[in-house]
């Protein structure tokens, strides 16, 4: 009868804990794979090239994560840059969209910067999942580092929607020279409560991505934006996560935009004068790919 005392124990725990202990076994995780990494090309705003627009060219680029994905990335490299950047993009598309974006920034902002998809996205390998696309982002911030000689502190992080909570997991657990959020969270499940709160989404979801509580560990300059009329992460929420950020911050509301509207031209003139602001990188010495 002892299986049956360790049975009811169970029980309890996750009607307390909810499906979330469950973790991949989790009768919401199909749910949340679909509505977290949907991957749909279509939804990526500005990210198909201008007529007449003349953007620098990206260089395909490979990396290996410890656990040995591959993902694929578009590698920006400026002559003459002025920050190196890491961008993490959104939920849906792929690098062969988000690389316009990228591409913009590059040459608005005088930018060495890398975009890379998280595995399961476009030509990476692997399934997506919440440990999964954090470990590729660090795995990305490295190779990026290394390319260019400098410590993965020094790399600016850049996030959008769920690319913030990536690039607030990096910032809060390795450091950034700057961190630059649009249109992200608090967490998932304030996200979901704003849409389904009946499924007790704190209780229940098993992707957490908790960026309100990560952020905390962060001391560096932030530069964050949010639309007023995002109505799938409404402003407050993004007004929750800025509250959470204890170092010097900026928060740019963008009047009348959505959370598909591109961030790149309607905010650029915040976006230089926090580059111009930012701390000198310290140039370091790499021996075989290691930091000394």
């Amino acid at each position: 009868m002892r299986w049956v005392f360790f049975l009811l124990i169970l029980v309890q725990v996750v009607q307390a804990q909810g499906c979330r202990l469950l973790g991949p076994l989790s009768p919401l995780r199909p749910v949340e794979q679909v509505l977290v990494y949907p991957n749909f090309s279509s939804l990526v705003a500005g990210g198909e090239q201008k007529p007449g627009e003349v953007l620098p060219p990206g260089e395909q680029v490979t990396i290996e994560t410890p656990d040995r994905q591959k993902l694929d990335g578009r590698y920006f490299a400026h002559p003459a840059p002025q920050a190196v950047v890491l961008y993490c993009h959104g939920n849906a598309g792929t690098v062969d969209q988000w690389s316009v974006l990228a591409a913009r920034l590059s040459r608005q902002h005088r930018l060495t910067i890398l975009v890379f998809d998280y595995r399961g996205y476009g030509r990476s390998t692997g399934i997506p999942h919440e440990r999964g696309i954090l470990i590729d982002a660090t795995a990305a911030r490295d190779w990026l580092a290394k390319q260019n000689q400098i410590a993965p502190e020094e790399v600016v992080l850049m996030g959008r929607s769920l690319g913030g909570a990536v690039a607030v997991d990096l910032a809060a657990n390795g450091g950034a020279r700057g961190l630059i959020l649009e249109s992200t969270f608090p967490s998932l499940p304030d996200v979901a409560r704003q849409h389904a709160a009946w499924l007790l989404p704190e209780w229940n979801m098993t992707q957490r991505l908790n960026s309100a509580e990560k952020l905390k560990q962060y001391q560096g300059p932030l530069l964050q934006s949010h639309g007023n009329e995002d109505q799938l992460i409404p402003l407050a929420l993004g007004e929750k996560l800025f509250e959470a950020a204890p170092g010097p911050k900026q928060f740019v509301v963008v009047h009348g935009a959505s959370h598909v509207d591109d961030h790149i031209h309607l905010c650029a003139a915040e976006r230089e004068l926090f580059f111009r602001s930012l701390p000198v990188p310290q140039p370091k010495n790499i021996i075989d790919g290691r930091m000394p």
